[in-house]
């Protein structure tokens, strides 16, 4: 599973023109989903990204986490990021989860953050148009396989 995650200070997500999901400040997550993730993994990395302490403080030192300023979350699934470039130029997506698994995996992190903070989301298997206002910019990347 693999979170990238991105401080913003306000994003949205359109789909058809029409917006679904919109934030104000807070973090803008594209989610992927690998074929062999669990709720396990997911857990550890919600815990890990609602912990992260990125927002800077009074002293302009990243040291508040999302709880500390109010934060907002807008997830987004994007399956891209299980890309594999590896042979050729055009990527491979056969590490990325199946629809089903997927989707219910999204799903579950979405119902997981809401239980804490104000979340919105994209739709899963949309074409998506994605605006946001990276602020810094800082841009985390949290990798099941490596956390």
């Amino acid at each position: 599973m693999k979170f990238v995650i991105q401080r913003v200070t306000h994003a949205s997500v359109k789909v058809d023109g029409e917006i679904v999901g919109k934030i104000g400040k807070g973090f803008m997550v594209l989610i992927g989903v690998s074929q062999t993730d669990t709720t396990a993994e997911a857990d550890r990395l919600i815990k890990k990204m609602l912990g992260l302490r990125i927002f800077d403080d009074e002293n302009g030192k990243t040291n508040l986490a999302l709880a500390d300023v109010g934060g907002e979350l807008l997830l987004i699934s994007q399956f891209t990021l299980y890309a594999d470039c590896k042979k050729g130029n055009r990527p491979s997506f056969i590490n990325a989860g199946k629809p089903d698994m997927a989707n219910e995996l999204y799903e579950y992190i979405i119902a997981e953050c809401a239980k804490q903070f104000h979340t919105e989301k994209g739709i899963f298997g949309a074409d998506m148009k994605v605006e946001l206002l990276n602020d810094g910019p800082f841009t985390i990347i949290l990798d099941s396989d490596v956390i």
